[in-house]
């Protein structure tokens, strides 16, 4: 859609000020902070236009106007100005995620909490999936006489572990042995080769050893299973309550749909840019057909790992949001991506 400057101008001066004040835009505000000068009257005409193509909407018919989903999607993808991150929040993200920077899931949570506190909205994050990751090692702690614990870590920064149980007393030495022989077998390969079929086909490849081993194989297919699905992080639900914007209604809608954690991850999985606005109706969620997702991808060590996002009403300083989530997601990509690289 070709708009002339002078529509331009007055339509980023509408969603300006809408954004700052909450409140349906009148002709006169918009002369005042126009850079060029324009009578009331031409403005009024100018607003009917914009009305016309979809762009602004008139909640009364006295009232000013306020921009439609369309008039966002336009402002964001042609007219907004990014507000850079200040010293101070980098600061203030920087201490939230420090403390937990050598934990995966415990990393994402302060992410989820800091996006929240930032942003006054909902935030989610997710773990680092390890869906197109290789396995890095598989280590084992023995936890008592009969039971041990495999460790399966990826190079999306993943480590997960489980307890298995052995019908015979564990020694250090058949730990070794355990180390010695998966992980001559496993590094290397794509954590999602490790099937059910992979590791029957593995056992058969052990000969007699397939028995002693039977319990620590079992074990490494179901982290390797569980290191492929990315856990969800919620925080600052409770935030969205504030928002005159969205109805009681409106609120129950998102925390149900906040609830349903493979839908949400679906939908922020399938965001594959960098960092992507969704506004109303474009998530094709009915439950969030009133308000805005803005998604950031992470990357670990390269590869895409996992993602952020704050979701809340269309009304938002997406200038300031964008700028706030890409310093965040990229934090975190290089702290997950230092963890690998030490492991």
């Amino acid at each position: 859609m070709q708009l002339s400057t002078r529509k331009q101008k007055i339509l980023k001066a509408v969603i300006d000020l809408y954004v700052a004040a909450g409140e349906p835009v009148g002709s006169k505000a918009i002369c005042d902070t126009l850079d060029f000068s324009v009578s009331s009257a031409t403005v009024r005409n100018e607003l009917s236009e914009l009305s016309e193509l979809g762009l602004l909407e008139q909640p009364h018919t006295s009232a000013g106007r306020v921009p439609s989903q369309k008039g966002y999607r336009l402002y964001i993808d042609t007219l907004m100005k990014r507000t850079p991150i200040s010293g101070e929040e980098q600061r203030y993200i920087d201490s939230m995620l420090l403390p937990s920077a050598y934990d995966p899931e415990r990393l994402m949570d302060g992410v989820a909490r800091a996006l929240a506190g930032m942003t006054r909205f909902a935030a989610v994050s997710t773990t680092p999936s390890s869906s197109t990751a290789d396995i890095r090692a598989v280590q084992f702690v023995q936890t008592s006489r009969r039971t041990a614990m495999v460790i399966l870590m990826t190079s999306a920064g993943t480590m997960k572990s489980r307890v298995f149980h052995c019908d015979y007393d564990i020694t250090p030495e058949i730990l070794r042995v355990f180390f010695r022989v998966l992980n001559e077998k496993l590094v290397g390969l794509p954590v999602s080769a490790v099937t059910p079929a992979f590791i029957q086909s593995l056992a058969a490849s052990l000969g007699e050893m397939s028995m002693l081993m039977s319990s620590a194989l079992m074990a490494v297919l179901d982290v390797a299973q569980s290191s492929m699905q990315a856990e969800i992080c919620l925080d600052g639900e409770m935030n969205l309550l504030y928002y005159r914007e969205l109805s009681q209604s409106d609120v129950c809608r998102i925390m149900n749909f906040l609830s349903r954690p493979q839908e949400l991850s679906r939908l922020l999985m399938q965001q594959m840019n960098s960092i992507r606005v969704l506004i109303g109706r474009e998530t094709n969620q009915p439950e969030l057909s009133e308000s805005s997702v803005v998604v950031s991808r992470y990357s670990v060590g390269g590869k895409d790992a996992g993602a952020i996002a704050i979701i809340g009403p269309t009304r938002m300083n997406y200038g300031k949001i964008i700028s706030n989530i890409e310093y965040l997601s990229g934090s975190v990509g290089r702290m997950l991506t230092e963890l690998m690289d030490t492991e």
